[in-house]
Order: C-alpha cells, then structure tokens, then sequence
C-alpha cells in the first residue's frame, strides 16, 4: 500500500477548501457588491429636476416681480418690470415720509398686536390643552368634540355679533373697544383655543408618571405644569406660537372692521388701502417696497426658532 504525502495533501487540500470560500460570495453580497449602472436611473430622473425647477421659478416670480417694483424709481405699475432697467431706494426712504399713510405706525401696530396676541393664544391652548391632558372631569370628552365641531364654522359668521359686542364695550371700556389693539387682540383670542387638539396629543406623549413623582413630593397642578410640562412641550409651543404669529400678521377681515383710524390700522388693512383708490397706480413702488419689508418680522421668527419648529412638527409623530 502506497502511503500518501501527509505534507501533500494537508496542502492540496487546504487549497481545495479555502479557494471556493474565498472566491464565492452569498448571492446577497454579490448583489450589493455589483457596480450599478447610474446611467439609467439618472436619465429616468431627470423631469424630477425640470419640476422642481418650474416649482422654485414658480414661486420666486412673485418676489422678483415685488422687488423690481420696489427698485424701480418711477414707482408706478405700468413701468414696472421683471427685471428693471433702472436702481433706487425712494420708494424706501418714501415709506415715513407721508402722514396719511403711516407705514411705520402700521409696522409697530402689527408687531404688536401680533406679538401679544400669538402668545396670549398660545397661553390660553396651553392651559386648556393639559387639562384635557391630564385631569379627568365631567364633560371631558364633550368639550373636546364641541371644539372640534366649534372650528367646522368660519370665523366670519360670528363678525356681525363681535362687532356689536365691542361696540358696547366701547361705551363701557373705550380701550377695549373699536378701533383699538387691545380690543383687536381680545377678538383674536377667540381663536385660540383651535389649538387645543394639537398641543393635547403632544401632551400625551409626556410620560404621565414625571407628573405622578412631582405631585408626591408635593407640587400642586399649577407647579407641575409651568416648571416641567411647559418645558418639555417647548418645541410645539414654539410651533404654535409661530403658525399663530403668522395667521395673525396676514389677518385682513377683523382688522379692517375694528380698526378705523389709519394711525391704528394694521399693515395688511394699509397696504390693503394703496392697493386701491385713484392713486393705485402711482403708489404701486411704495405698496412693493412696503411688501417686502412687512416679510422680515415673519424671516427673523422663522430663522431664529428654525431648530423648534422642526422638533414640534417631526417629535408628536415619532413619539
């Protein structure tokens, strides 16, 4: 009997097994490994680029047609082009220069009024909301469905009696009434509790038992709610405060009929004004210019609370 090389063969047959495992591959890494041809998925991409360029033109003409407007000398509508043909700030430096049309009155008025009443709004949904939240009671659940059938009707319906209602404020309580902002800002407040659905479901992501430890180390409701749940829930409170704030500086229906005097009007109800009239034409370089600088309180808010306006819009539903 022939007696085999065991050198040999130990070899011959380590080579044998480790050639095909360290050539073969599951057909799953093969596949992930496989160089993909880009060349088609990018040719069949390719009307996604075009559409989201006729998006963004889309939305920019607007604004490039308003600052054109705005930079245009002439200040009037028939010579206003796309893009102009001539550079100047007049109908900048204009915007204080007229008395009967006080467009720095109506900035402060709309900061103002807006300021106070998104955080009175925000406030008010806030209370209402951890109620709803956390306490149980008697006609729990039919208040939440009488809100919620509440906002099916527009607001509009109810302005008739609002403005009969101020109006005998105003004999009362002249600096509630008409054509005042503190008696702007009450008739907005009416509003506020459409935001009790939103900020109730974030509520409840809030573990119930944070409340539970506080309350046994003896912190009453009123503790509990503004040391730790209005800390935890700042991210939508920030995100109302801003969908308010924003909702609030566009108004024109409320504001038109409650404000009269043009020291106190808004800016929409004033820009509104130079929109129409014998001098629209004329004054259309100053409602442009007038445009474009009422959008920066709404670009400072949404740069500067960017961060938890992402986190109260995006945690509600991850949580």
């Amino acid at each position: 009997m022939s007696q085999l090389n065991p050198g040999t063969n130990s070899a011959a047959g380590v080579g044998d097994v480790r050639g095909p495992v360290a050539t073969t591959l599951p057909a799953e890494e093969q596949q992930l490994t496989k160089p993909r041809s880009g060349g088609a998925e990018g040719g069949s991409q390719w009307w996604r680029h075009v559409l989201a360029v006729l998006a963004l033109a889309w939305a920019l003409f607007p604004i490039l047609f308003l600052v054109s407007a705005a930079l245009n000398p002439s200040g009037q509508l028939a010579s206003s082009d796309l893009i102009p043909r001539h550079f100047s700030l007049e109908n900048f430096t204009a915007l204080g220069q007229d008395p009967s049309r006080p467009y720095w009155s109506w900035f402060k008025n709309s900061v103002v009024i807006c300021v106070v009443g998104a955080f009175l709004c925000t406030f008010i949904s806030a209370c209402a909301s951890y109620a709803f939240s956390r306490m149980r009671f008697r006609g729990r659940r039919e208040g939440m469905l009488a809100l919620l059938l509440l906002q099916l009707f527009p607001a509009t319906l109810g302005l008739v009696a609002m403005y009969i209602t101020f109006a005998k404020i105003s004999d009362v309580m002249p600096e509630f009434g008409l054509n005042t902002s503190w008696g702007l800002i009450l008739a907005y407040l009416g509003g506020a509790m459409g935001n009790v659905w939103l900020l109730k479901g974030y509520f409840d992501t809030v573990p119930k038992e944070m409340d539970e430890a506080a309350i046994v180390d003896g912190a009453s409701h009123a503790r509990v709610f503004f040391t730790m749940i209005l800390r935890l829930a700042m991210p939508i409170l920030v995100t109302v405060f801003m969908i308010t704030f924003v909702g609030l500086f566009g108004e024109f229906m409320l504001a038109s009929v409650f404000l009269t005097d043009v020291d106190n009007q808004t800016l929409a109800v004033g820009l509104r004004a130079l929109s129409k009239g014998r001098d629209a034409n004329e004054k259309f370089g100053f409602f442009a210019a007038g445009s474009l600088l009422c959008s920066l309180p709404v670009m400072a808010l949404y740069a500067l609370f960017q961060k938890q306006l992402v986190g109260g819009l995006t945690q509600g539903s991850v949580k």
